[in-house]
């Protein structure tokens, strides 16, 4: 007897369940800017997708939905780098963080709260779909494939799916798991990858290294096979 898939809402509903474990367990200190080495990974990540921005979009003319917005942090890093608000919409699952970005960002920006699947977004309406370490955390393969399709079809011809995630699994949390590039590829069938980089120091050895000395993350980064996740620009075929 085969077993029995989960549905899409009871897999909605454990990625709940999974953020509110972390919340848990973790130091929400951890990820403060305060943090040296949260500070670090940021900055690095920050000056990487200034970059592939920079070669790949007109970002005040881009309309952009992040998947998975949380608190609102990635929207306002786009609007930093030039992103025009009211042409940004932010997708967030739990509802505390979809409130809690409503109060960071302008009001200009959407917040859509639930089920990115049930998103009231029109296809081929979006320059860029933009998702930071969601997939990740989606343990279910036919969720995230789910997920895929949705945002590949809320991309005009020409448009891209920006992508940050882990590469690899966390021995330490086993509500995560690592995307393979071959993986992040089926995702998107029909995507052309752009542009594939590792990025960002593995976060347990970027602490160690800031406690230290911040500069040390910048030499330890240095290195690609101390990089823990990948940063790609998926391009939607014209």
């Amino acid at each position: 007897m085969s077993t029995p898939q989960p549905t899409p809402e009871a897999e909605a509903q454990a990625v709940v369940q999974r953020y509110a474990r972390r919340e848990t367990r973790v130091d929400p200190g951890l990820y403060s800017l305060l943090n040296p080495s949260a500070l670090a990974i940021h900055q690095e990540r920050t000056r990487a997708l200034a970059g592939m921005l920079r070669r790949h979009a007109d970002l005040p003319t881009c309309r952009i939905a992040e998947v998975g917005c949380g608190a609102g942090g990635n929207l306002l890093d786009f609007i930093r780098l030039g992103a025009d608000p009211a042409r940004l919409t932010g997708l967030e699952l739990i509802a505390e963080r979809a409130a809690a970005a409503r109060v960071a960002l302008p009001a200009s920006v959407t917040v859509l709260q639930g089920d990115a699947l049930a998103a009231d977004i029109a296809p081929a309406s979006l320059d860029l779909v933009a998702q930071f370490t969601v997939f990740s955390s989606l343990l279910d393969d036919a969720f995230q494939q789910r997920l895929a399709d949705r945002m590949w079809q809320w991309l005009r011809p020409g448009g891209a799916v920006l992508w940050y995630d882990f590469a690899f699994d966390n021995p330490r949390n086993p509500d995560v798991r690592g995307v393979p590039a071959a993986r992040m590829r089926r995702l998107f069938p029909q995507g052309r990858v752009a542009e594939l980089r590792r990025v960002t120091l593995a976060p347990p050895l970027a602490r160690a290294a800031c406690r230290l000395h911040p500069g040390l993350y910048g030499l330890l980064n240095l290195l690609p096979p101390l990089r823990t996740h990948r940063l790609a620009w998926i391009v939607k075929p014209e």
